[in-house]
C-alpha cells in the first residue's frame, strides 16, 4: 500500500481484541505477546447484494483448528460498526454465540465447521472510507488493515490466509462492472434489472487483501506476455470522462511487469490484472490481490492536468502496488509488526524501477529528500519508533515514512554490503521459501544472510532500534577515523553501536581526481581504517549515494566542500557539498548555536557555487535543477536541538533573495533558454521545465515587482501543468496584482477537474503570501471544499502544515488552524485527522515561544471528549 502517498489488528492473541475498550484507555498490542491463531480458515465464500443505501453480506467460512495453537472452545470473530443479523453453525442456526465488544464469539465442538453470517452495511453514510463505502455513486472496498472486519466478521489478521469465493449482485444500470480479487468465473442476467459476476482468486491471501469495485466505469484494457508465455489481460477502469488520462498508467504497469520478471525474476500470476480509480481515498493505492484501488491521483496523467512530478508520481505507484503482489501478497506479515517486511521491501523495489526508468542520480536524491524532510523528524521525535515497533495502540499510526523510507534504507544497505549479484539470491531463497506464508522481518533477513553469504547478526539492530545514527569522521594522513552514536528516543534510553556502511573515496586536490571508491563498515562504536593509496592532503567524500541513512559530521578543511561541489564524480557526493555549504551559511544567519560565519566570504563562495551549477554545461538540467534546490526548512530544523523556525525560514529566503540578484542575469537566461525547448516527456524537455521555474522563484524572491509579469507570461503561454503550475506557484507567493488574475484563471480553465482543483488548494495553502492563513481560512469555505474527501483536505490543510511561513507563524494561529482541523475532521475521518498530528508533535525541537503555543494546541485535543483512537494515540504519544 501506498501512503498518500492507512488502517489494524490485534495480530499478537485474538483474545486481545480492543475494540470494545473505551477512546481515551486504548489497548496497547505488544509483539512479544503474539501467539498463533486458534483457528484458521482455509476457505470464504461471500454473498454481496449491493446498494449504496443497504448492502446485505452473507459469508460462509470454513474453519479449522491450527494444530499449532493452543485448543479453544470458541472462535473470536472480529467486527467493528456492524451487527450479526443471522449467525448459521453447519447448516443450522446457532444459538451459543455471543458479542464480546464489537466481536462475535462462536462456540466450536470439533475440529472444524461451516460459520454462516448475515450482516447489512450502509456504504453510503460510512465516512471513515473503511470496509465498503460509497464513492460518487461507485461502491468500493479498502481492507487494509482492519477494514475486512467492517463488511464482515472474521479472525481480520494477516496470518490467517484464505481462497476468496465472491458473488455480487446488483442493479445492472446503477453498477454495470462488477469486480473483485482473482479470475472470473461466470456472469449473468437476473430479473429486474440486475445481475451477477462471480469471482474467484485461487491464491490464498489474508482479510486485508480482499477488494470488491461496482459501480459504473470504462476501462482502458491491453494485455501483457509474460516470460513464460502467458497473456495476461490488463484493465484500468476509470469514470467515462477519465479515460483519455489513463495511457501513461497502463505504459507504466507494463514496463512494471517487465522490469520486475527481469530485475527481480518475478512473474505475475493470475489471468486478468485489474486497477481502479476511486477519488474518495484515505491513502495512495492499495495492492489487493489482482484488483488494486488507487487514489485517482495515481491513475489520471496528461499534459494539460498533470505535471512531471505527476507523472513520476503515477508510475512510482503503479510499480510498487504491482511489486507487492509477491513482496506483500504470495508472501504476506505474520504480524502487523512486520509491516516493513512488504512495505520496506516494495519501496525498495519500486525505487529502483524509478532509478532505471528516470535515472539513478536525480532519482536517488529525490528519495534521500524525501527521506530528510520526513522520516528524519519522525526519528528524532516524540513518535519515533524502529522499522519493527514493538507495540501499537492503533496500527493505522504506524504507517509510517519510517516503516517505508527507512525500511526501504536498511534493505538498501544489505544490498550495498552484497552485492546486486548476491542481494538477488538471497531474495530468490526468500520468495522460494516463503511462498504462501505469513513471513516475519527476521525470515527476510535470514533469507539474505543465507542466500548473500552475509552475517547479519549485528545488522539487525535496525529492525531494533529507533533513531538516527550520527556518525563523525575524520581524515588525517590517510587514516580515516569513525566514530557514531545513536540519540536516545522515546522509551529506548541506552542503544547499541549499529552497522553502517559507506561508500568513501579520496580525492587528490591538485588533480581533482579519486583513486577509486572503497566500501567501508562501520560496525563500532569508534574505528579507523588506513588508506594506504591516499593522496596528501586528500579531501574525503563519505557516505557516497547516500549508502546509509544517517546524519553525518565531517571535520573539513577550508574549501572542501566547495572542491566537492565543483569536483566530486558521485551526483549525490556532489549535491550535498552544496546543500552542507548552504546549511552552514543558513544556520549562522539564523544564529543557531554554535554556527558561526564571515557573512561575505560566505556569500561569496554560495554565489560563485551556484553561478558555477548555472554555468555547468556537463550538467542535464534535470541535475541541475536539483542542485538548485535550497534545503527545506524541514531539514534546517533537524540540524539544531532546538529551532527557531522563523528566523531560519527567513534566513532561507534571504539567501535565495541574494542569490536572485546576484545571479539575474544568469537567471534570466536560463529561464529564456529552458523556456524556448518544446514540452515532450523527454529527459530534457522535462528537465528545461524543471530550472525553468526554479529560476523563476529566484528572481521573484530577488524583485518580485519585476518578476511578476514574467511569471503571468509563463502562466499564460503554458500548454502543459508543469509550467502553467509552476508560475502559479510563484504568483501565489507575490501580493501583486498578477496573482488574483492567475488564480482566478486556473479556476475557471480547471472548473470540475478534482484532481486540478486540488492544485489549486495548495499552491495557496503553500504559499509564501504574506496573509497565507487568512487564505486558508477562506478556502476552508470555499463551495469546492468538502471535508470529507481525503485529496482535498490535504491539498490545504496538509499543504499549510508543511508551509514553515504560515504554520510556524509568530501569532501561534498556524497551530491552531491545524489543531482546529483535527478535532472537526477525528468524528469523520480519524485516520486522517491523525497524520496531522505529527506537526505539532515537533513542540520540543521549537525555540519559544512556539514550543509552548504548539503544546497548548496538543492539549486541547488530548481534552476532547471522544477522540478516536487513531487521533488519540498520536496526541498522547507526542505529549507524553
Amino acid at each position: 500500500m501506498d501512503i498518500a502517498r492507512t488502517p489494524s489488528t490485534a495480530d499478537g492473541n485474538p483474545e486481545m481484541a480492543d475494540a470494545a475498550h473505551e477512546p481515551h484507555a486504548p489497548v496497547t498490542i505488544r509483539r512479544a505477546d503474539y501467539t498463533p491463531p486458534a483457528w484458521l480458515v482455509p476457505e470464504i465464500a461471500l454473498h454481496f447484494d449491493l446498494g449504496a443505501g443497504a448492502t446485505t453480506v452473507r459469508s460462509e467460512l470454513k474453519v479449522v483448528r491450527n494444530p499449532e495453537a493452543e485448543r479453544t472452545g470458541n472462535i473470536r470473530l472480529n467486527g467493528d460498526e456492524i451487527e450479526p443479523k443471522s449467525v448459521l453453525r453447519n447448516g443450522a442456526p446457532c444459538e451459543s454465540w455471543t458479542m464480546d465488544g464489537n466481536d462475535l464469539l462462536v462456540s466450536i465442538d470439533g475440529e472444524e465447521a461451516l460459520i454462516s453470517i448475515t450482516t447489512e452495511l450502509a456504504p453510503d453514510t460510512n465516512s471513515k472510507l473503511m470496509g465498503l463505502y460509497a464513492s460518487n455513486g461507485m461502491l468500493c472496498t479498502q481492507c487494509e488493515a482492519e477494514g475486512f472486519r467492517r463488511i464482515t466478521f472474521f479472525p481480520d489478521r494477516p496470518d490467517v490466509l484464505s481462497t476468496y469465493t465472491v458473488r455480487m449482485e446488483g442493479d445492472a444500470t446503477t453498477f454495470p462492472v462488477l469486480l473483485s480479487n482473482g479470475n472470473k468465473t461466470g456472469e449473468g442476467e437476473l430479473e429486474g434489472g440486475r445481475h451477477w459476476a462471480e469471482w474467484h482468486d485461487p491464491w490464498p491471501k489474508p482479510s486485508y487483501l480482499f477488494a470488491l469495485v461496482a459501480g459504473d466505469l470504462v476501462a482502458l484494457e491491453d494485455s501483457f506476455t509474460t516470460m513464460s508465455g502467458r497473456t495476461i489481460d490488463l484493465a484500468i477502469w476509470v469514470r467515462e470522462a477519465d479515460l483519455g488520462r489513463t495511457q501513461h498508467a497502463m505504459d507504466s504497469l507494463k514496463k512494471s511487469m517487465k522490469w520486475d520478471e527481469e530485475t527481480f525474476g518475478r512473474e505475475y500470476d493470475l489471468d486478468v490484472f485489474n486497477i481502479v480509480a476511486v477519488g474518495d481515498f484515505n491513502m495512495g493505492a492499495m495492492e489487493n490481490k489482482g484488483l488494486n484501488i488507487f487514489n485517482t491521483k495515481y491513475v489520471l496523467a496528461d499534459p494539460e492536468t498533470a505535471t512531471d512530478g505527476d507523472y513520476d508520481g503515477v508510475e512510482g505507484v503503479i510499480a510498487h502496488e504491482y511489486f507487492h503482489n509477491w513482496s506483500g501478497n504470495r508472501v504476506t506479515c505474520r504480524d502487523w509488526f512486520q509491516l516493513s517486511l512488504k512495505e520496506g521491501f516494495t519501496v525498495l523495489r519500486d525505487q529502483l524501477f524509478s532509478q532505471d526508468m528516470q535515472g539513478e542520480a536525480v532519482k536517488r536524491i529525490e528519495d534521500v529528500r524525501v527521506l530528510r524532510a520526513v522520516q528524519f523528524p519522525e526519528d528524532s521525535g516524540p513518535l519515533a519508533h524502529p522499522i519493527r515497533p514493538d507495540s501499537y495502540q492503533e496500527i493505522s499510526n504506524f504507517y509510517t515514512s519510517t516503516v517505508y523510507n527507512k525500511g526501504a534504507e536498511v534493505l538498501r544497505m544489505m544490498r550495498s554490503m552484497a552485492g546486486e549479484e548476491r542481494f538477488r539470491k538471497g531474495t530468490d531463497l526468500y520468495f522460494d521459501r516463503h511462498d504462501g506464508e505469513a513471513a516475519t522481518c527476521e525470515d527476510f533477513v535470514r533469507a539474505i544472510e543465507e542466500g548473500a553469504d552475509l552475517d547479519l547478526k549485528q545488522f539487525r539492530r535496525w529492525y531494533e532500534q529507533a533513531g538516527t545514527p550520527r556518525v563523525s569522521a575524520a581524515l588525517k594522513d590517510g587514516e580515516l577515523r569513525l566514530t557514531q552514536e545513536v540519540p536516545a528516543t522515546p522509551g529506548q534510553p541506552d542503544k547499541q553501536p549499529m552497522v553502517i556502511p559507506l561508500r568513501v573515496a579520496l580525492f587528490d586536490r591538485d588533480t581533482g581526481k579519486s583513486s577509486g571508491e572503497r566500501l567501508v563498515v562501520l560496525d563500532r562504536a569508534e574505528a579507523s581504517f588506513k588508506f594506504e593509496d591516499a593522496p596528501a592532503d586528500a579531501v574525503l567524500s563519505i557516505n557516497r549515494g547516500f549508502t546509509s541513512p544517517i546524519s553525518l559530521d565531517v571535520e573539513r578543511a577550508a574549501g572542501d566542500l566547495l572542491f566537492l561541489a565543483a569536483n566530486d564524480d558521485d551526483p549525490f557526493a556532489r549535491y550535498e557539498a552544496l546543500q552542507e555549504l548552504v546549511i552552514e551559511h543558513l544556520l549562522a544567519e539564523a544564529g543557531a548555536e554554535g554556527a558561526v560565519h564571515n557573512d561575505a566570504a560566505d556569500l561569496a563562495a554560495l554565489g560563485e557555487a551556484f553561478g558555477a551549477i548555472l554555468d555547468d554545461d556537463a550538467l542535464d538540467d534535470q541535475m541541475r535543477g536539483e542542485m538548485l534546490l535550497l534545503p527545506p526548512v524541514a531539514y534546517l530544523c533537524e540540524q539544531v536541538l532546538v529551532a527557531d523556525p522563523v528566523a531560519l525560514h527567513k534566513a532561507r529566503e534571504g539567501l535565495k533573495a541574494w542569490l536572485g540578484g546576484e545571479l539575474r542575469e544568469r537567471f534570466e537566461a536560463l529561464h529564456a533558454r529552458a523556456s524556448a525547448v518544446p514540452y515532450s516527456l523527454e529527459r530534457k524537455a522535462r528537465g528545461a521545465r524543471k530550472v525553468k521555474t526554479q529560476a523563476l522563484a529566484y528572481l521573484a524572491a530577488a524583485d518580485a515587482a519585476a518578476a511578476a509579469p514574467r511569471a503571468k507570461a509563463q502562466f499564460d503561454a503554458a500548454d502543459n501543468m508543469t509550467d502553467r503550475q509552476g508560475a502559479l506557484m510563484v504568483l501565489a507567493g507575490l501580493d501583486r496584482p498578477e496573482r488574483k488574475a492567475a488564480l482566478a484563471d486556473f479556476h475557471e480553465r480547471f472548473a470540475g477537474n478534482d484532481l486540478a482543483i486540488d492544485k489549486w488548494f495548495a499552491l495557496q495553502a503553500g504559499s509564501l503570501h504574506p496573509d497565507v492563513i487568512e487564505h486558508v481560512k477562506d478556502l476552508a469555505g470555499h463551495a469546492d471544499f468538502r471535508l470529507t474527501n481525503p485529496n482535498r483536505v490535504r491539498s490545504l490543510y496538509m499543504a499549510f502544515a508543511a508551509n514553515k511561513h504560515g504554520f510556524h507563524a509568530e501569532s501561534g494561529e498556524g497551530y491552531r488552524l491545524v489543531a482546529d482541523l483535527i478535532l472537526q475532521l477525528d468524528p469523520i475521518n480519524p485516520q486522517t485527522a491523525a497524520r496531522f498530528v505529527a506537526p505539532l508533535g515537533r513542540w520540543r525541537r521549537m525555540a519559544e515561544p512556539h514550543g509552548t503555543m504548539m503544546r497548548e494546541q496538543l492539549e486541547r485535543i488530548a481534552a476532547a471528549d471522544g477522540l478516536s483512537r487513531d487521533t488519540y494515540e498520536q496526541v498522547s504519544r507526542s505529549l507524553g
